[in-house]
């Protein structure tokens, strides 16, 4: 799945931290924390490697 906003991809690639160890699971907030909770490494990178030169900052932002 790739990203659908920047806002999305930069708090995949939060989560996805996370998972690797990389980053404390504890300084994770918001969607960032609900994807480290419910997606897989595979998922996360999938979306946290989207390109984001053609995102909108938000989803709203369409």
């Amino acid at each position: 799945m790739k990203a659908s906003s920047k806002a999305q991809q930069k708090a995949a690639g939060a989560a996805l931290a996370a998972k690797r160890g990389e980053e404390k699971v504890e300084n994770l907030q918001g969607a960032s924390k609900e994807m480290y909770d419910t997606m897989s490494e595979e998922e996360l990178d999938d979306m946290a490697s989207t390109s984001r030169s053609e995102l909108p900052d938000s989803k709203d932002d369409d």
